[in-house]
């Protein structure tokens, strides 16, 4: 049902409004983007923003974040003062793996041994790791002593630096002397406590809890007590009456003083 306008001019705009604008056939709708998948295209999207995937250029980084040497005569594994260091670290933090150096005493020996402490240990000639090795040996009489980790030998007064296997060689022997002098620290060695002037109420305890000893010496006294009878007598326990004599004939029965009773106490008038 149409209704009629009021205005005449309205009649004449209600049609315009009505009728949709004719869609010119050159025009199309602009089309959507497409979504790289998971697949291959996917892949080349990604490619094309200017992501690179990996290569294996010489030097770049490797999947652990360590870099891949370009030297043919690269050595992955370096022998050095009895200890296999990486040889894609640099040589100060590579011969930390040495037991007995630490990283200063490590870029001093590079320093003497005029290497780069920056280098992988990995590129360095031989003859450069043998010259390492020949530094560490010669420490003490290089270093001052308060940088040696043996500053006082006990049998010679002389500086040491123990390297490698020595090291712990030298621990011991510390340790079974100070045991033989039966030194307070060597005593304290042999049972297996704090040395240093730890606590000992919280942690470092060795053994059995107490409470648990003391529950079993109880159960044990216990025990003991009843196979030996019952046990003593308790102290406030009256002594048992002596067996009466039987009195020679003629004579007069007679009680013993404790057992006769006690005298009533006299009225006062």
């Amino acid at each position: 049902m149409n209704i009629a306008p009021k205005n005449p001019k309205d009649a004449d705009e209600a049609p315009a409004k009505a009728a949709p604008a004719p869609a010119e056939e050159g025009e199309k709708t602009p089309p959507k983007k497409e979504k790289g998948g998971k697949g291959n295209d996917g892949k080349e999207g990604k490619e094309g923003k200017g992501k690179t995937g990996k290569s294996g250029a010489p030097g770049a980084p490797a999947k652990g974040g360590k870099p891949i040497p370009d030297n043919p005569n690269f050595r992955y594994i370096v022998r050095l003062a009895g200890a296999d260091l990486d040889g894609r670290r640099s040589a100060a933090l590579a011969l930390t793996g040495v037991r007995g150096v630490g990283l200063r005493i490590a870029e001093v020996a590079c320093r003497m041994a005029s290497v780069d402490a920056g280098e992988m240990i990995g590129n360095l000639p031989e003859t450069t790791v043998d010259g390492l090795e020949a530094v560490l040996g010669s420490l003490p009489e290089r270093l001052p002593p308060w940088m040696l980790n043996h500053p006082t030998e006990y049998a010679t007064g002389s500086a040491r630096h123990f390297v490698g296997g020595d090291l712990e060689t030298a621990r011991r022997d510390d340790v079974n002397l100070m045991k033989m002098v039966r030194s307070y620290r060597g005593v304290r060695h042999e049972r297996g406590q704090k040395v240093r002037g730890q606590r000992t109420r919280s942690n470092g305890r060795t053994g059995m809890a107490t409470g648990v000893l003391k529950k079993a010496a109880k159960e044990a006294a216990a025990a003991k007590g009843k196979e030996g009878g019952g046990g003593a007598a308790p102290a406030g326990a009256p002594a048992a009456a002596a067996p009466a004599t039987p009195a020679p004939a003629g004579a007069k029965a007679t009680t013993p003083a404790a057992a006769k009773p006690a005298a009533a106490p006299a009225k006062k008038a």
